[in-house]
């Protein structure tokens, strides 16, 4: 049953990737996200619907997290888990989620899910549950085209938040993305490398800067971890070296660095997230580094405009023990998540 769950995520989903996502483009940005949830849902019983479905004000919507929650070896997050669902429901979730991100990020959400299997493998059952299908579907308000819902899909190293209006996509954020391990070092996937751009880009900024620019982005001290359970990120003043103070070819850096978040939204909605961004000035983010800059080193940093902020982490060992190899990144709206800001 283990291996069928595992073979699930790892093998036949990332065959739905190859649908194509060109024809979003002429339409509202959540329109297709509404249909697949109407569709999700009327596949569901009535027990399953009770448990997927909460009113689109309910607290619930902003419990957010990123790591297994569980107790006794049951799940604790709510919603719908895939491994509850038959094959009919589980292909109806996972359109769901490919209707809400790009195709690169569609690939990166389901070898998220994917490293669970290798997890298990090496924990043997010392750590917490580690299951591809420990993945949660959890919605907010009737799906429709012209009234407010939102939802989103859950689990270890993956929380992607969606609030939908009037058949707009109103909020993307928080996007949490992780990986464990970032880098797998033995196996069949020897070599597999997930959200390595969000690591390999800092560091290649980072590195580029001169004495002065160092001296204002690098921090004594690592950053916390991502809080999550909240609908507001908790940031102070930026921090670090202001882009209106790098050159031309760091600050383009600094641009694939932020798209490596937003190419995982859909291309309508990171498009509108990058003329927010430039529109309220494009030199006033902030980018600061703690750490290192080589294999196995840990490293933090943050990235802050006036309209969004991105936290990275790598400090953790992976379960192999392999140091600095396990990635939380997070990428927040600001002055807040859930689309707040505009209610």
């Amino acid at each position: 049953m283990y291996l069928r769950r595992v073979l699930f995520v790892t093998v036949a989903v990332p065959m739905l990737a190859g649908l194509a996502y060109f024809a979003r483009e002429a339409e509202p940005t959540g329109l297709r996200m509404t249909e697949a949830a109407q569709v999700f849902l009327k596949s569901l019983s009535p027990e399953l619907r009770q448990k997927a479905l909460f009113p689109f004000d309910h607290e619930e919507r902003f419990n957010w997290h990123f790591v297994p929650l569980e107790q006794n070896r049951r799940p604790t997050r709510r919603g719908v888990a895939l491994f509850e669902l038959n094959q009919t429901q589980k292909d109806a979730a996972l359109r769901l989620l490919q209707s809400a991100v790009s195709a690169e990020g569609y690939q990166t959400a389901v070898t998220i899910m994917s490293l669970e299997a290798i997890l298990h493998e090496l924990e043997q059952g010392k750590g917490p549950t580690r299951d591809p299908q420990w993945y949660f579907f959890t919605l907010f308000g009737e799906p429709s085209r012209d009234g407010e819902w939102g939802w989103r899909v859950e689990g270890h190293h993956l929380s992607l938040n969606f609030t939908i209006s009037k058949g707009e996509v109103a909020s993307s954020t928080p996007a949490f993305w992780g990986a464990n391990p970032a880098v797998v070092h033995s196996g069949p996937k020897k070599g597999q490398r997930t959200i390595m751009e969000h690591d390999d880009l800092a560091r290649e900024l980072f590195r580029s800067l001169d004495e002065p620019q160092r001296k204002l982005a690098y921090r004594p001290t690592q950053f916390p971890e991502v809080q999550a359970r909240n609908r507001a990120a908790q940031v102070a003043a930026p921090v670090g070296l202001p882009a209106a103070q790098m050159r031309p070819e760091q600050k383009e850096l600094l641009r694939k660095l932020l798209d490596a978040y937003l190419r995982k939204l859909l291309p309508q909605v990171a498009e509108a997230e990058k003329k927010r961004l430039e529109a309220a000035g494009f030199d006033r983010i902030h980018f600061a580094y703690a750490g290192g800059t080589e294999t196995g080193q840990p490293r933090t940093y943050r990235i802050q405009g006036p309209t969004f902020l991105v936290e990275f982490l790598n400090v953790q060992p992976d379960s192999a023990k392999n140091p600095a190899n396990h990635i939380h990144s997070v990428w927040r709206s600001l002055p807040s998540d859930f689309a707040l800001a505009a209610r």
